[in-house]
């Protein structure tokens, strides 16, 4: 390691000595500053110094050769990086986390996937979404660029074409995605970039509930339908307030007719959850026959195997009944409705439909109003020597 007062003319013409691979000149005016020379012939400044934890180390100063940066330039590099270095800060560890910080397409790929997949059931759902409308503007971006402006961006071009609800489950998977990024510590994941960014208000939840008389119509033309297995599944549905998926995954083993007991292992909330049997749904399932070589209660007949899809069938029910608005998913609405206008609470209503949060329940509470006043109204009727017409006035009393 020899030490040499580095010259501009000096650092031009070093050559490697014959014999070696390579040669450190060290520059005896700034400490740690030194010139390599590869037997290639070419020239690299490097910096050797103390790292935070005592150990010598040396690291490139620049990405250019030292024939395309001069001394004076290299010495005033080096002593503003261990300037820095004493104060605590090392350049060369940024740059090192720099080129480790991945894409937003490596995150999702490498870790988030992975993640979700051995837990999420609709894990799907989140590829397409990721695919369609998230990807296209982030992939190729590093995590420490997204800023909050390309999220921003990315939210309004998709509200432009969809409803609100639609877009807050864009924002709401874009804020786990990054809050999963910062909880695993990858490099380049700081704060949220969706954090401030509010939801959209929804105005577009339909609470739709079926009426004794359009259940009537409905049944009447499920009674015609050819898709023989179409009113079991509908019924099911309205008998027990699950979801359209539930019933057509629903295996024989699954339920327990002496405890009465629905335990449905494939749902939305990925846990295993027990729906009560009512007395309809149990003569609906008693008065089944089961198909010769499907464990699954709703099968379809052909091929003994789940339906993947029964929307054509329905739609046509549902047309020919006068009712084509109403949704396969308002037939759980109505459930639900029917057990609030029953005097039922909305923990109740909560219990059996699965519901994770009340939130979700509180959409009910309104109906459960409605039982209220019907409830106290009957008081009022019970009391016949009280007339409207009179009630005693009561006074105005003025808070001092």
């Amino acid at each position: 390691m020899p030490k040499q007062l580095l010259s501009q003319a000096f650092v031009d013409k070093a050559k490697c000595p014959k014999g070696q691979t390579k040669v450190d000149y060290f520059d005896t005016k700034v400490n740690g500053l030194l010139l390599k020379v590869l037997t290639s012939g070419k020239t690299n400044y490097y910096l050797r110094y103390q790292n935070s934890y005592g150990r010598w180390t040396e690291n490139r100063l620049s990405q250019v050769d030292a024939s395309a940066l001069n001394l004076n330039d290299a010495r005033q590099l080096a002593k503003q990086y261990l300037s820095q270095i004493t104060l605590g800060h090392n350049p060369f560890e940024d740059k090192v986390k720099k080129t480790s910080v991945i894409t937003f397409q490596e995150l999702i790929d490498n870790y988030y996937l992975p993640h979700i997949k051995g837990y999420k059931r609709s894990w799907d759902t989140d590829v397409s979404l990721l695919k369609n409308h998230i990807l296209p503007a982030l992939k190729d971006k590093h995590l420490d660029e997204i800023k909050r402006n390309d999220m921003v961006s990315i939210f309004t071009k998709h509200r432009s074409t969809h409803k609100p609800g639609s877009t807050n489950r864009i924002i709401i998977l874009c804020r786990y995605i990054f809050n999963c990024a910062i909880k695993w510590e990858i490099e380049g994941a700081g704060q949220n970039p969706t954090s401030g960014i509010d939801l959209y208000q929804e105005n577009n939840k339909l609470e739709r509930y079926l009426s004794s008389d359009e259940a009537k119509r409905l049944f009447e033309e499920l009674d015609k339908s050819q898709a023989k297995m179409l009113k079991p599944i509908i019924t099911m549905l309205l008998l027990t307030g699950a979801r359209k998926n539930e019933v057509l995954q629903a295996k024989w083993e699954d339920f327990d007719f002496e405890r009465r007991l629905w335990r449905i292992e494939k749902n939305k909330t990925g846990t295993t959850r027990h729906v009560p049997l009512n007395d309809g749904a149990i003569q609906l399932l008693q008065s089944m026959t089961k198909h010769d070589s499907s464990e699954y209660a709703f099968p379809n007949p052909d091929t003994g195997k789940p339906y993947t899809q029964i929307f054509h069938a329905w739609n046509t029910v549902r047309k020919r009944a006068g009712l084509d608005e109403l949704r396969i998913h308002d037939l759980r609405h109505s459930f639900a409705s029917f057990l609030v206008n029953s005097g039922r609470s909305l923990y109740e209503v909560q219990k059996i439909l699965g519901h994770t949060q009340i939130k979700t329940t509180q959409r009910y509470a309104h109906l459960a109003n409605d039982t209220l006043v019907d409830a106290s109204n009957a008081a009022f009727k019970a009391l016949p020597l009280i007339q409207l017409q009179k009630l005693p006035e009561v006074p105005m009393v003025t808070m001092q």
